[in-house]
């Protein structure tokens, strides 16, 4: 049995790997099926409590900076009850801690890789690459999928925090096992506020809620199964939100937003309420919509972000209002998919302030002040299967590692504004495509107008099979090479990622700032004009 190409390439790059021959790895994942939790075990949805993921906070800070430390371990952690499943998690939990900053003040997170060597089950070599999705980093610091950081090393990532707030996130992006990664539980939301989200009546604190969905499958020892049909997707039968599945939250009869993160691998999601009224959505990957939008449902690709805000006013107390899942096309689905969560209203409100929808949310016209006029050209994007790969214009992440890095799809001049149409001319699957460092304006879809719900600055796009979709953006704050892929990690992982580079001279994004042997690990900070952490 000879190894696949995508392995001796591993093998490779990254010198001796800890491959397991094809046909032992299909044993393995085979037998895990077989293994797999049968549905009548599975918790009744509605029964688990809801669970909010804890706020990091930070180990030291200076007049501009706050600090943090992050440990990228294996533990093992009750996701069904009563059983325990190895994962990998950002302090030992998935999803992990939400970090809370504010604009204006810059962050350091230092991310130390405590990983095992080897895989458990699929028998890689291991290596991480963090990348907070949303923020314009430095190259060096946005997770560069080949910039990676193995165990027993660590790396410290600077974030300049310098955005309208929005709803971040950090995750993996490790190069070529980015879904297994993930997958394992290497997710959590990170939140920028500044003083005009702040001083909006929206909800705020205790009513201003993580929604973070992510689909498992689990055999009946408790252990994940990771099977990626053919290169196609990693799919669950067990939803779950903020760890827990299908769970149920305690709610006031008030407002509450919900920021919402699809954390699948592979799965999409059509989010509606089982009472038909509307979900309110006032805010995008990128931050806060112009105005709000209320609408039936909202449909939700990987590592997309919405905040939605419900109105629990509207329903008697003790009535219970189901989050349903209505499954958009090329999804595998199970009898058990088909709803996310569940609100069970009380009949007090504790506290009346912030519980508005304002018509006008945010006046930065910045992206969303774009047009087509703007634009200096116009670039095609197109993704699809061939020759055993996800590409994008025939170009494969394989195609930039042996090109030593040089070989780009694009190089905008910064500050320039581009119109990309992102094609995707196939039937079969949809690709959730994720351009780092800009937020973008969807400009229409097969020529009509956005949905409703994108009508706010994004990085993250649904491209179904068959559609052109036509975004518009400005590349600015940074230069250098960064990434654009296929959200799909399963694809991503086999080459649906290629690079861009913004002017000329950019920091080198593997050489910038390489990670460091845990023996070079000094203070995260000097001890100079430092404030202890807050609480």
């Amino acid at each position: 049995m000879q190894l696949s190409r995508r392995d001796l390439f591993k093998v490779g790059l990254f010198g001796t790997a800890a491959l397991m021959l094809p046909a032992e790895r299909v044993a393995r994942t085979q037998l895990a099926i077989a293994n797999r939790m049968p549905q009548s075990r599975l918790p009744r949805p509605f029964t688990v409590p809801w669970a909010t993921p804890p706020v990091l906070s930070p180990v030291a800070q200076n007049a501009d900076t706050d600090f943090y430390v992050l440990n990228q371990v294996q533990s093992s952690v009750e996701i069904l009850p009563g059983l325990r499943t190895d994962i990998w998690g950002y302090n030992g939990i998935t999803p992990g801690p939400t970090i809370v900053n504010t604009r204006g003040r810059k962050a350091v997170v230092r991310q130390i890789c405590a990983l095992p060597d080897v895989h458990p089950t699929l028998r890689y070599n291991v290596w991480t690459s963090t990348h907070l999705h949303g923020s314009d980093s430095l190259p060096q610091y946005d997770g560069y999928a080949s910039d990676i950081t193995k165990p027993r090393q660590f790396k410290d990532y600077h974030y300049p925090n310098n955005q309208d707030a929005r709803t971040l996130w950090y995750h993996d992006h490790g190069v070529h096992i980015t879904a297994s990664n993930a997958y394992m539980g290497l997710a959590a939301q990170y939140l920028l506020h500044d003083p005009l989200e702040q001083a909006l009546p929206i909800p705020h604190g205790r009513y201003d809620l993580p929604l973070i969905l992510k689909d498992v499958m689990v055999q009946q020892n408790g252990q994940l199964v990771i099977d990626d049909h053919s290169q196609s997707g990693i799919y669950g039968d067990v939803i779950l939100v903020n760890g827990r599945p299908w769970p149920v939250l305690d709610v006031e009869p008030r407002k509450y937003r919900f920021r919402v993160l699809n954390a699948s691998v592979s799965r999409s999601y059509d989010l509606a309420l089982n009472t038909g009224e509307p979900l309110i959505v006032i805010g995008t990957d990128g931050g806060l919509m112009p105005h709000p939008q209320p609408v039936s449902h909202v449909k939700v690709g990987m590592a997309e972000r919405y905040e939605i805000v419900i109105d629990f006013a509207k329903y008697k107390p003790g009535q219970q209002v189901v989050m349903t899942n209505r499954s958009p096309k090329n999804n595998i689905d199970y009898d058990t998919t088909g709803v996310v969560a569940a609100f069970r209203v009380g009949a007090t409100v504790t506290d009346p302030a912030d519980n508005e929808v304002p018509a006008d949310l945010n006046p930065n016209v910045r992206t969303m002040g774009l047009t087509a006029a703007d634009a200096k050209r116009t670039r095609t994007m197109r993704f699809e299967r061939g020759d055993g790969h996800w590409t994008v214009n025939g170009q494969t992440w394989e195609d930039v590692v042996n090109s030593g890095y040089k070989l780009t799809v694009a190089n905008p001049g910064l500050d320039d504004v581009e119109i990309w149409e992102l094609q995707n001319n196939s039937g079969g699957w949809f690709h959730p495509v994720h351009i780092h460092l800009v937020d973008f304006k969807v400009l229409d879809r097969n020529g009509r107008p956005p949905e409703s719900y994108e009508k706010g600055p994004k990085d993250v796009v649904y491209v179904g099979e068959g559609e052109k979709v036509r975004v518009i953006m400005r590349f600015e704050n940074q230069v250098g090479r960064y990434m654009m892929h296929c959200h799909n990690l399963v694809h991503e992982d086999h080459d649906m990622m290629v690079q861009f580079e913004v002017g000329t001279g950019g920091p080198d994004p593997i050489l910038a700032d390489a990670a460091r042997d845990l023996s070079q690990m000094g203070d995260i900070v000097p001890r100079v004009a430092l404030s202890t952490g807050r609480q």
